[in-house]
């Protein structure tokens, strides 16, 4: 493995910092935000083709591999900007692409690369595990007999981001009495019996509780064959939990610069405080972990786009690098003192998001079950 990159990937990472510089406001003003997001920064991620990572080149996609996205998501994760990239461009994108029909691929996916569409999913269920058995939302098929061979989905998710935003919600519901008997289904989220809640967030990001009343689909809308949805989620949270790991990276990066630069210049007792060792100790621990993560997760990327198994690196990833960005914003919390709860200090921000992305996309519980299910065989 190769941990120097491309000429390419070092133009993408510059141009993509670029445009979360230009952006930079609105991670403050979209906080708590019903739509949550900038259409003019989302319309320039467009713009570079990465509203495309994970569509097909046929169908517009830009054929990036997952080690792109990753120089792409650190960058995100060092900027905090906000964007329903990952949730549309990279698990709703990557679902329709791995067991879309035909006609689904078509109709959804140019649209999403082109950033014309955005799609969000919901997934998560309250007080429920983020593994299969967490899936309680039925879907009862042929509910008026006859030739109907549609479904209706009936149950609550939670913390679905972007739901507000999105054309359609790619929703995962259970259709029988097996632990993984799970479909895919799009919902339209303006349809009958569709409710949607804003809901508080730790990071005031926007996730919505979203309730299915008696909500009709046809047979049409599943994705995929039946009974093969938590297959397909499997597969595509792989790449998920490698770029919430990257995005974690860059965070902690970004708030291990910060924190350094703010022990640099504020004195006490006549010297910077970077100067005690408690505190310099704490720094070097912080750089050591990160620069762990980042080859944890290069690895990861790279592995998946070599076509072998990541079965065990991508939760490894995304356990290790979130813990490390949960540590070193804490870290930063601490060595600000009283100010680095305030709002004006960006510590908060970054301590605030590392939570969320330690509690999203497969939390602690189940990435350890994923690894020692891969560890012990």
């Amino acid at each position: 493995m190769d941990l120097a990159f491309t000429d390419e990937q070092e133009m993408l990472r510059e141009a993509v910092r670029g445009l979360c510089a230009d952006a930079a406001d609105s991670v403050r003003a979209m906080e708590n935000d019903p739509k949550g997001f900038d259409d003019d920064f989302w319309q320039g991620l467009a713009a570079m083709g990465l509203t495309g990572l994970m569509t097909p080149e046929a169908l517009g996609g830009s054929g990036m591999g997952l080690l792109d996205a990753v120089v792409v998501y650190e960058e995100l994760g060092r900027s905090l900007v906000p964007s329903p990239h990952l949730v549309s461009a990279v698990v709703a994108a990557g679902v329709l692409a791995t067991a879309g029909s035909d006609a689904q691929q078509t109709e959804w996916l140019p649209a999403m690369a082109a950033g014309d569409a955005v799609l969000s999913v919901a997934w998560l269920e309250p007080d429920n595990s983020s593994g299969p058995s967490g899936v309680q939302l039925t879907a009862q098929a042929n509910p008026t007999g006859g030739d109907d061979r549609g479904f209706v989905l009936t149950g609550i998710k939670r913390h679905v981001p972007f739901a507000s935003s999105a054309d359609r919600l790619v929703v995962l519901a259970r259709t029988g009495d097996g632990s993984e008997v799970i479909d895919l289904f799009l919902v339209d989220p303006t349809a009958e019996g569709v409710t949607l809640t804003l809901q508080p967030t730790v990071a005031g990001d926007s996730q919505y509780r979203v309730d299915l009343d008696g909500v009709r689909v046809t047979a049409d809308d599943r994705i995929g064959a039946a009974g093969t949805g938590w297959a397909t989620w499997s597969t595509v949270m792989t790449d998920a939990m490698v770029l919430v790991a990257a995005q974690a990276v860059g965070a902690a990066e970004a708030t291990h610069a910060l924190t350094t630069e703010y022990a640099k210049e504020r004195h006490q007792f006549d010297k910077p405080i970077g100067s005690f060792q408690a505190i310099s100790h704490y720094l070097a621990d912080g750089i050591t972990a990160i620069d762990g993560a980042r080859v944890l997760v290069h690895r990861a990327a790279w592995t998946r786009d070599e076509g072998r198994d990541v079965a065990s690196l991508a939760p490894m990833a995304k356990l290790f690098a979130t813990q490390t960005c949960r540590d070193v914003t804490g870290v930063a919390i601490q060595v600000h003192g009283g100010m680095g709860f305030t709002v004006e200090c960006d510590a908060q921000l970054y301590f605030r998001r590392a939570k969320s992305w330690q509690l999203n996309w497969f939390d602690t519980d189940h990435l350890e079950d994923l690894i020692a299910a891969a560890v012990l065989d």
